[in-house]
């Protein structure tokens, strides 16, 4: 099927499931967890080629990590269709409402988008959220993966349909869009049939989709995260959550990659830090002050203060201020999540109501900026831009709104 069959498809699904009940959204997503759940064999075995081939083309080993697939990575990806049956159905909800003087009264309700687009890179695991995410909250799904997952993504996409399909749901609420780069300029430029682009992944991919696309673009960012450790820190506190920060998962978004050191706790603090971090396998690329404090540490390049590794390198930097270390992390933050250790309560409201970011976070480490450690459930991804969404997108944040007025005759003088 070509992108424009597709797109018309998905644009009808879209009619029939802006009325679905809950109950029906329900029974589909329990209908496609089943489905696969049944596909865990060959879709396991799918996965395998798509990793074969990724680490023959030379990929790096944090891109495989991210694609490949094991079978309590599929548990996982049917658990969270299951999860996602259990939550609230926001279509419908009444953000606000009044009644005017004139007996007029006004309502503003949650309504789906329509047809989302969805363009991401290597996990397949997205695949199987997006769709779940888009049903529940009444779009259809375009997904446009990458070729990297292909058959990954064929065998999860087959499913899917196949269980709205047992669950009496047309399966033109999901589509996985093939082709070149051709299909995924037409995809971007698809306005009128697509209402909602959002992309995932890397810097490259979310920039050309935010300069190329026509379609309306919710945009999810890269993940320059800062780890400031201010002169009141508690230094094990502070080595805790770097660590967890770090090296918990080093190739995803809310990874730390820099990390900004008060020069009045640094004796006390990095060399434990360094050590710490060392012993995990980290490799630390620092500025002369840190470098002096030991030998494994790289010097650090003119550029690696804006870098997002997603590896297990941490650019580091000693700061002679909270005010310097603002005015670093407002210089290099991509706005995704941005953390201070410290007792001092004084620091920690300068930090929050200074630091422009999608999320702001003391004394916690940025592994907790997540749709489901929020209680969202599955998310769409991690909105770092300042329209209609930021942070962690879960159902409500999938919908629009839409106005309803209701009289009995009033008109307007």
């Amino acid at each position: 099927m070509d992108f424009q069959t597709q797109a018309v498809a998905a644009r009808g699904a879209a009619v029939e499931l802006a009325t679905l009940t809950r109950a029906a959204k329900d029974t589909a997503l329990h209908a496609m967890a089943d489905a696969l759940a049944a596909s865990e064999g060959r879709l396991l075995q799918a996965n395998a080629a798509d990793v074969e081939a990724a680490r023959a083309a030379g990929t790096p080993e944090s891109i495989v990590d991210r694609l490949a697939l094991t079978p309590a990575r599929i548990d996982g990806m049917v658990q969270g269709l299951r999860d996602l049956a259990a939550l609230p159905d926001p279509v419908g909800d009444v953000v606000r409402g009044w009644k005017l003087p004139n007996g007029v009264s006004v309502r503003q309700v949650r309504v789906p988008f329509g047809v989302v687009g969805i363009i991401y890179e290597a996990r397949p695991n997205v695949t199987a959220d997006a769709a779940g995410i888009c049903l529940k909250s009444g779009n259809a799904a375009l997904l446009r993966g990458s070729s990297s997952a292909l058959n990954s993504n064929r065998v999860t996409v087959e499913a899917l349909r196949a269980g709205l399909e047992a669950a009496g749901v047309t399966p033109d609420a999901v589509h996985l869009v093939e082709g070149g780069r051709d299909v995924t300029a037409e995809l971007m430029r698809a306005r009128g049939l697509v209402d909602v682009l959002i992309p995932r992944g890397g810097a490259g991919l979310i920039q050309a989709v935010v300069d190329g696309s026509t379609v309306p673009v919710i945009e999810t960012g890269t993940g320059n995260c800062h780890v400031y450790v201010d002169a009141d820190a508690d230094v094990d506190q502070a080595i805790t959550i770097l660590l967890n920060a770090k090296t918990q998962r080093p190739s995803v978004c809310n990874a730390a990659e820099t990390l900004l050191v008060h020069r009045d706790i640094a004796d006390t603090f990095l060399p434990r830090a360094l050590q710490a971090l060392h012993g995990a396998g980290v490799t630390v690329h620092g500025d002369p002050a840190t470098v002096a404090y030991s030998e494994a540490v790289v010097p650090a390049g003119p550029d690696e203060y804006d870098a997002e590794y997603l590896t297990l390198d941490l650019a580091a930097k000693v700061v002679d201020s909270l005010d310097e270390a603002l005015d670093h992390i407002r210089a290099h933050t991509t706005g995704h999540s941005e953390t201070i250790v410290t007792r001092s309560r004084r620091a920690a409201d300068r930090f929050v109501a200074e630091v422009d970011a999608a999320a702001v976070l003391v004394n916690a480490s940025s592994r907790f900026v997540d749709g489901g450690e929020f209680g969202f459930g599955a998310e769409i991804g991690i909105s770092t831009q300042k329209l209609h969404a930021r942070g962690p997108m879960g159902l409500p944040e999938m919908t629009s709104s839409k106005y309803v007025i209701e009289g009995d005759g009033q008109v307007r003088a």
